[in-house]
């Protein structure tokens, strides 16, 4: 069953990205189905859900990368009021990393072996070779990247994973585009790089004032950088708002329990964490009513058969449950 296109709600911010009703399809089935969220300049806002629930499908519709099998149905996605849906392919290509802008998850697999680090960044810049260079020199710089004057002309393979990750951030940002997309920013880095790409990413935002979407899994991270907070399950926002007010008190039993899993200091050694029962079902297999009911200890015959729908429960926080009063 797919969702009416709902009515749209002027946000009460003047949004660098806006997301309405985003409808993506393979094989008929609404992978992502009536996704609706606003970024301001400066912010951080997380998209976060389980692997597959649609997240990053989500950040290359955004960026109109999908891949072939995937056919948006429906939605409109603005960048600065301008509907990127409705441009032509050249147009977007004039949008794509000047006013718009994407980290992908493997920064080793993502840039070319066999071109030098500076080459790669300077693309983004259209300036001439000879201006291009100070201008990579000085974004290589400011991420964070030591003596820039050497790593200019070395390739990938000669850097650390974080340090690529810092490469794809200028290339991502030289051309100082309003909207960044960071896709799983720190997979597979140590913690202690993970903590300098989080915070190397909150202070781009703070100082340049660029609307920073944050797709993660991680809940720590969310808590780390995070100024608003989507949760997504099975190609549904689950709910959304601000980060410190859903930590404090989930109006969703898939937040809830996501939060419940999180290994905590307090916890007893050796004791079992907390676990979310069942799986998440495949697109073929969604239900007419909540995606979440087949795992949820909430759960009544309303909540399968109706879904339901993202509402106000305080303060601009939203939650889609028929019982966000009971989530404990």
């Amino acid at each position: 069953m797919l969702l009416a296109p709902a009515p749209f709600v002027p946000a009460l911010f003047a949004p660098a990205l806006a997301v309405h009703d985003l409808n993506l399809l393979i094989d008929g089935a609404a992978v992502v189905d009536g996704v609706d969220f606003a970024v301001a300049s400066g912010e951080v806002m997380a998209l976060v859900g389980e692997s597959g629930c649609g997240k990053s499908l989500t950040a290359h519709a955004i960026m109109r990368l999908l891949p072939d099998a995937v056919r948006q149905g429906r939605g409109r996605i603005e960048l600065d009021g301008e509907n990127l849906s409705a441009l032509s392919e050249r147009q977007m290509r004039r949008v794509r990393g000047r006013r718009i802008s994407m980290i992908f998850q493997e920064p080793q697999a993502a840039l070319d072996p066999l071109s030098t680090v500076g080459a790669q960044v300077a693309e983004a810049t259209g300036l001439p070779r000879s201006q291009a260079r100070e201008a990579v020199l000085r974004m290589l710089a400011e991420v964070g990247i030591s003596d820039p004057a050497r790593r200019i002309d070395q390739y990938p393979f000669e850097l650390s994973g974080g340090m690529c990750q810092r490469v794809m951030i200028a290339s991502a940002l030289i051309a100082r585009p309003a909207v960044l997309i960071a896709d799983e920013p720190t997979t597979a880095l140590d913690v202690t790089i993970q903590a300098q790409i989080l915070d190397l990413l909150r202070r781009l935002a703070v100082e340049r004032g660029t609307a920073i979407v944050l797709i993660t899994h991680d809940m720590g991270v969310v808590a780390d950088i995070a100024d608003r907070v989507a949760v997504m399950y099975a190609g549904r926002i689950a709910e959304t708002g601000d980060t410190a007010a859903i930590f404090a008190a989930p109006r969703h039993p898939y937040t809830a329990l996501l939060l419940a899993a999180l290994p905590r200091l307090t916890d007893v050694p050796r004791s079992r964490l907390a676990v979310i029962e069942g799986r998440v079902p495949a697109p073929a297999e969604f239900p007419p009513g909540c995606r979440f009911a087949g795992r949820c200890p909430l759960a009544d015959d309303h909540c399968r058969a109706e879904v339901p729908p993202l509402r106000d429960v305080g303060s601009g926080h939203l939650s889609a449950c028929w019982h966000s009063e009971a989530v404990r």
